[in-house]
């Protein structure tokens, strides 16, 4: 009899911890979230709680992961010259310093961005400054590009590549390292996973006076000297709505400048490959003129291409069509700050929509640019894509009007660590739909 119920409680235990371990069991998004949300009130308090819980799961292969052999090939997608597993990512902003970026790879995106990283540790805006819209499914914010710094992100992305090195018995050693960042090891330099990548957003300090662009140059190549090469996609972020004066760099001229000298540092990297160089830019600088403007910079400087969105500073109707909204709510729509949320969605695919437009004619169609200067290349250029982003259907819009990846954020806040599996379910249904 004894036997007996070791045996059922062994097959229990297997059982719980395989679901409770799968990225696919509701119990991530109808309980997880609300218990985490009623456990810490704070909205900020309780991303730092969840960081924490995955980071401590991870470290005892507790962690939600997906399973089921899901990649049938039908979303794999070529970016920068890599097939991609799927086209949906994440956000900077989840992981600010790169604690975890393998446990958001093991959720299933074939894109995780960490950061944005400053290059020297800054507190960001006082608190609080995280606000949720349960209602809308929304946030606000207005963090300040809070950072720990770029050497500490530095330390933690290469404790990645020697705790790689060592769990596939290379050893801890230079070459080691080496071995992996030259692409030796099979595995992308940045992710240290087949068919994924890793992106690592830079941005400038808030001291740093905005109208020295040497000096805001400066910034981001010395994020990129310590960065560029633990990532396989550098973003440029010029487009943070609560930096004062940020926005102002994405005028052509200064813009132009920072992106050169950005690129100039990533193909100077010391490694075989080097990290491809994004730009991310606002969606309220949206004018014909201002999206040439950013087209010109980009095709001049050599960028690899544009993430379309960040969050905003305009806010949606008082009372957005489909939704009630408790006063409470309305209230906070006039908090300074960020907003996001699904709300942003047609903005983003409209926006989508004109940058591939206007990048597909080439650099001698964008004003400024002569399409002629040793940086000019004409080659495609990559555009991913983030802002009110929620489901499946609404990736696949997204991918049909130019992107190549779709970037997700507020969604898996309240959607939960199973989001990416559920928004991949629904584009392949979506798909067989289509086909039948």
């Amino acid at each position: 009899m004894n036997r007996v119920v070791g045996a059922g409680a062994l097959l229990g235990g297997a059982a719980t911890y395989a679901y409770i371990t799968d990225t696919r069991a509701s119990i991530h998004q109808w309980a997880a979230v609300p218990a985490l949300r009623l456990l810490h009130q704070n909205p900020e308090e309780a991303h730092h709680a969840g960081i924490r819980y995955i980071k401590g799961l991870y470290n005892f292969n507790l962690h939600p992961r997906e399973r089921g052999g899901h990649d049938d090939g039908a979303l794999r997608v070529e970016v920068f010259g890599h097939i991609l597993d799927n086209p949906i990512g994440t956000s900077a902003g989840i992981d600010k310093n790169a604690e975890i970026p393998s446990p958001l790879f093991a959720l299933g995106p074939a894109i995780v961005e960490v950061g944005g990283v400053t290059p020297h540790p800054q507190e960001g805006n006082p608190q609080p400054r995280v606000f949720r819209l349960p209602s809308q499914n929304a946030l606000i914010n207005r963090y300040g590009l809070n950072s720990e710094g770029v050497e500490h992100v530095a330390m933690q992305l290469r404790q990645r590549v020697r705790q790689f090195a060592y769990d596939h018995g290379l050893g801890l050693t230079p070459e080691s390292e080496r071995i992996i960042l030259d692409g030796e090891a099979q595995v992308p330099p940045g992710s240290l996973v087949p068919g994924k990548l890793l992106a690592v957003q830079v941005a400038k300090n808030k001291f740093t006076p905005d109208s020295d662009i040497e000096a805001v140059a400066n910034d981001y190549v010395t994020c990129v000297n310590h960065l560029a090469k633990y990532a396989d996609i550098l973003v440029v972020n010029v487009s943070s709505p609560n930096t004062p004066g940020l926005r102002d760099l994405q005028a052509t001229g200064p813009l132009t400048a920072i992106l050169s000298a950005v690129v100039d540092a990533a193909r100077a990297t010391e490694r075989k490959t080097k990290p491809a160089v994004m730009v991310k830019v606002s969606p309220d600088e949206d004018s014909d003129a201002q999206i040439d403007g950013i087209c010109a910079a980009v095709w001049s400087s050599g960028v690899d291409g544009i993430i379309v969105g960040n969050t905003t500073k305009r806010r949606p109707d008082p009372i957005p069509k489909g939704y009630i909204m408790p006063a409470r709510e309305e209230k906070l729509l006039t908090e300074m700050g960020g907003y996001s949320g699904p709300q942003m969605f047609g903005r983003t695919l409209d926006l989508v929509t004109r940058y591939r437009s206007k990048l597909d004619q080439g650099p001698s169609a964008t004003s400024g640019s002569s399409g002629t200067g040793p940086k000019s290349e004409e080659k495609d250029k990559v555009i991913f894509a983030t802002g009110g982003i929620t489901n499946g259907e609404q990736c696949l819009q997204i991918l049909n009007a130019g992107a190549s990846v779709c970037q997700i954020y507020t969604a898996m806040m309240y959607g939960g660590v199973g989001t990416v599996t559920r928004m991949k379910q629904e584009m392949r249904e979506a798909m067989r739909r289509e086909k039948a």
